[in-house]
């Protein structure tokens, strides 16, 4: 299990995006605006990427942690963690968020296509949001 981002929730994607990308080192990888949501991926260098996303309430951050097998990730948990949303199709693969007794909520990712979002970001994509470099 390797952690891959943190899906960190802001009311304005343009506002909180200009403060990430303050942090030294760091850069956009990608921004959509599809079905009502506005993402963007910062990356800071190494591991996780940040998603900022307006979508998920303000402040909250919910870590989404790469796994071989979702099916074998899920059955291992035991009765420690209940499955809370999904399983649901993303970009890269299947994902879940399972929560535990103590309200901890956690995502769970298979990466089948690790560039689908990386590979999406182009001029051609009526989705894609480009920011001027000013």
């Amino acid at each position: 299990m390797e952690l891959r981002y943190l899906y960190v929730g802001a009311p304005d994607t343009e506002a909180a995006l200009s403060s990430w990308l303050r942090l030294p080192g760091a850069r956009l990888r990608w921004r959509f605006r599809r079905f009502g949501a506005d993402v963007a991926a910062v990356d800071l260098g190494a591991p996780p990427v940040v998603l900022v996303a307006d979508h998920r309430p303000a402040g909250s951050v919910l870590p989404i942690f790469a796994v071989a097998d979702l099916d074998v990730a899920l059955a291992g948990l035991g009765d420690d963690w209940v499955v809370d949303i999904g399983p649901m199709g993303t970009p890269e693969g299947p994902t879940c968020v399972v929560r535990n007794a103590g309200g901890c909520a956690i995502a769970l990712l298979q990466v089948d296509r690790p560039d689908a979002l990386d590979g999406a970001f182009t001029a051609d994509n009526p989705h894609a949001v480009v920011r001027s470099s000013t």
